[in-house]
């Protein structure tokens, strides 16, 4: 007997012969997985660190740019792999931002940025490079100029200002607070280059200490020139639903009223008339003064002077001056409305309120109406309150008044913030309310025709003028309350005070 031995690579060779397609061999074919060829090993070399970018500079207000792989030579990658880029700011970007490796924008705050950069090669891997960005502020005139009133690195709380949680009427108009804005705002507001002849500023007409308003009747302006009417008070101005201003409300805005007296004839000058500058003129003076490039930088990031911006920084200024430390304000937050007895209020002062707040048909003087608590701005829509001459003249009309100021602070730590109204026809708190108590009509015409068509409705019911018959008593309530709403800090905050 013969012994067959096949082996294995015989034994493969057969069944490849088979072909595996259903032949006549009834054999058993034996095969075999074929060893895999390995993958090359690919080696991969990271990016690495070739020279690490050195801290930079920059400054609010003036444009910035760096490329963070310094052309190349931040970052090597020994495979030739292009590399993409990361990169993040620490505490915020400040006003900056990337693309790829490039850095920039025009800084917004001081500090130092952290900014963080990593380049990354296809594989996935990377290195970080972090360094620093010291951003400062160019503000070497305004130090000298102000002596450290203004210090731009360290700015006065304007923006973040408490108030209280009853308060619930607040027209910004589309222009928000800032701290830098509401800066500028009071050197502009406290400025006399803003007049013809460096004498006369806003501030000339609108006096911290006697609730930003003026103790004459008329305020004087540039070359012996006079305002039309009295100085409205500046107090609490966004916290109020009517929206226009001047007393017969001609301005559409508070910041379109803010540069209206800078071009006024009378006033500060610069209205372009007989022979006089203009806005524009005025514009060219102050991109010669060295502090206004400095804040106009530093508050718009561009050193740019024009009218609006003006009117913005004016605007934020004005709407910053807030009055909400009274003993009324003591009061109204123990309780949980307006007509409620005030805990640290005195038995007058209390039925003072009740008289304010109740109508006429109440047996109170309705003074709500008009003047609404808590905030006591007027009304929108109130017609004109009766006074009907110029300031000061007894033979001229003025039926255009339906505006107010609120009641806030109608006194002060030195009396009263008057004379008040339009004219300053009326010096004392008595007088205003004995006013409203007995309404006096014209006695001739003109105007008695146009008066009785100018005057509010609710001074005028029935047709016949207001008389609320209050007695003397009823009558010193009301002032006790009145008196209530005056706080403290506005008169001497120095946020709020001249820097020069």
């Amino acid at each position: 007997m013969r012994t067959l031995i096949l082996t294995t690579a015989l034994l493969t060779t057969l069944a490849a012969c088979s072909g595996g397609g259903g032949g006549s061999d009834t054999g058993t074919a034996v095969s075999t997985t074929p060893t895999p060829t390995p993958t090359p090993t690919v080696s991969n070399s990271a990016p690495t660190l070739s020279s690490a970018n050195a801290d930079q500079s920059g400054r609010v207000g003036y444009a910035f740019s760096y490329d963070a792989s310094q052309n190349g030579a931040t970052f090597r990658d020994a495979d030739g792999d292009n590399l993409t880029y990361s990169v993040s700011f620490n505490p915020g970007n400040s006003g900056l931002s990337a693309n790829g490796s490039n850095i920039s924008g025009t800084p917004s705050v001081d500090g130092d940025i952290s900014i963080e950069i990593t380049a990354t090669d296809p594989s996935g891997a990377g290195v970080t490079d972090t360094f620093l960005v010291d951003v400062t502020i160019n503000q070497n005139a305004v130090l000298a100029t102000f002596n450290g009133a203004i210090n731009l690195s360290n700015l006065d709380n304007y923006e973040n200002q408490p108030v209280p949680n009853y308060i619930n009427k607040l027209e910004e108009g589309g222009n928000q607070i800032t701290d830098a804005g509401a800066t500028l705002g009071r050197v502009l507001f406290y400025d006399t280059s803003l007049s013809i002849d460096n004498t006369v500023s806003c501030s000339s007409c609108h006096i911290q200490t006697h609730g930003f308003s003026d103790s004459d009747i008329q305020s004087s302006g540039v070359e012996n020139g006079v305002t039309r009417r009295h100085s409205m008070r500046l107090i609490n101005t966004m916290f109020a639903d009517e929206t226009r201003f001047f007393w017969d409300e001609r301005a559409t805005s508070l910041e379109d009223q803010t540069t209206r007296p800078i071009q006024d004839h009378n006033e500060m000058g610069f209205s372009g008339q007989n022979g006089r500058p203009d806005l524009d003129d005025l514009i060219t003076r102050m991109e010669g003064i060295e502090y206004y490039e400095e804040l106009f930088r530093f508050a718009f990031l561009d050193p740019d002077i024009t009218e609006a911006r003006i009117q913005t920084a004016l605007g934020q200024f004005v709407k910053s001056i807030h009055s909400f430390d009274s003993r009324y304000d003591a009061g109204r937050s123990q309780v949980n409305n307006n007509n409620a007895n005030f805990p640290n209020f005195t038995a007058v002062e209390n039925a003072g309120k009740t008289l304010f707040m109740d109508g006429p048909n109440q047996g109170g003087a309705g003074c709500n109406a008009c003047h609404r608590a808590p905030e006591f701005d007027i009304r929108p829509g109130s017609n004109m309150n009766g006074i009907f001459h110029d300031a000061g003249s007894n033979t001229t009309f003025d039926l255009d008044v339906t505006r107010s100021p609120t009641l806030r602070d109608l006194v002060g730590p030195n009396g009263p913030n008057g004379p008040f109204m339009h004219d300053g026809s009326l010096p004392t708190l008595l007088s205003v309310v004995n006013h409203y108590d007995r309404i006096t009509e014209p006695t001739t015409e003109p105007p008695l025709s146009d008066w009785r068509a100018a005057i509010d409705n609710r001074l005028f019911p029935n047709g016949n003028p207001q008389r609320l018959n209050l007695t003397d008593t009823e009558k010193q309530q009301i002032i006790a309350f009145l008196e209530t709403l005056t706080g403290s800090n506005v008169y001497t905050d120095e946020k709020w005070s001249d820097p020069f």
